[in-house]
Parts: structure tokens; C-alpha cells; sequence
């Protein structure tokens, strides 16, 4: 039972520090929007998938990173309009 508790707690943990580990009421559309921004993110960071988008969509490297910087805004378009219960 101790185990158990531990690794719980360690999940907590991390849930509380990394925004992007997710957490039992995260909705499907909060979990799309951090893995399209971790995308984003890597294809930013990463010097080479940036050179390669780049020859592919025949532009810039700095228009590139523009577009990815725009599209992390909202990458999975308006969040979806709350339920409310009456």
C-alpha cells in the first residue's frame, strides 16, 4: 500500500510542476493544445526540422519560426464554449 501511494503522490508531483503532464480532469481539447504546442516547440527548437520546413514550404527559417510562434497561440483553433450546469 505504500508503494502505491508513493508513485500517486510522485504523479502529483509532477502534474503540479509540468502543465503538459495532464491531470484526471484535463479535457480532451487542453491535452490536443499542449501536444500541438510541444510540437511547436521542438520544431522550433530543433535547428534541422527547422531547416527542414523550411525547404519544403520554400521559405524563410525566420518565417517559419513566425508561423510556428503564431500557431501556438491557438493551435487547435478557439477552446470550445464551457458546459454550464443550471
Amino acid at each position: 500500500m505504500g508503494d502505491r501511494y508513493n508513485i500517486l503522490s510522485q504523479m502529483e508531483h509532477l502534474q503540479s510542476k509540468y502543465m503538459g503532464t495532464g491531470h484526471p480532469d484535463t479535457t480532451k481539447f487542453e491535452w490536443a493544445t499542449n501536444q500541438q504546442r510541444d510540437t511547436y516547440a521542438s520544431l522550433m527548437g530543433h535547428y534541422d526540422l527547422t531547416n527542414y520546413l523550411a525547404i519544403g514550404e520554400n521559405e524563410s527559417k525566420a518565417r517559419i519560426k513566425f508561423n510556428l510562434l503564431e500557431k501556438m497561440l491557438q493551435p487547435c483553433g478557439p477552446p470550445p464554449e464551457k458546459k454550464t450546469e443550471d
